[in-house]
């Protein structure tokens, strides 16, 4: 049985402003609907995605910003890290972790620049939304076995 991730709800408090945010990032607009209650949600899919997100203010009843790790994988994340802040997003420089595994919250273990030999699965760059939802572009040009 295939269990294929179709979309991530986040959590914002402003919805015009996050589509603002969301449209420079230039992803495609799939549906944007309200209900007669005023729940708004604006379905997005990034480019080259197979899974989507739904910015919301009332979806779900997590606190607006309060969505992390939403990994973005992406074949360079130099190239792709340099196409986010030319849309005028600010975003973290190319770095990778010292021990070399992924993201945590605490960055003082965050080196500058690639990961040794460009390893695959090892380097990264981070934007946030204007709620504070997060995304992590990963670079990963060799899959692990078995991955699609």
């Amino acid at each position: 049985m295939d269990y294929k991730l179709e979309l991530i709800i986040l959590p914002v408090a402003d919805v015009d402003r996050a589509k603002a945010f969301y449209d420079k990032l230039d992803w495609r607009l799939d549906i944007e609907t309200e209900s007669k209650d005023g729940i708004r949600a604006v379905h997005y899919t990034p480019t080259g995605s197979h899974a989507s997100i739904i910015i919301s203010n009332g979806l779900t009843d997590a606190a607006p910003g309060s969505t992390r790790g939403t990994y973005l994988i992406v074949d360079d994340v130099e190239a792709a890290r340099a196409d986010i802040a030319s849309r005028g997003i600010e975003i973290t420089e190319v770095f990778h972790e010292a021990d070399g595994g992924i993201p945590t919250p605490n960055t003082e273990g965050r080196i500058p620049g690639l990961a040794p030999e460009r390893a695959s699965y090892f380097s990264f760059a981070i934007f946030s939304d204007p709620d504070g939802n997060e995304f992590i572009l990963q670079e990963i040009t060799t899959r692990l076995p078995g991955r699609v």
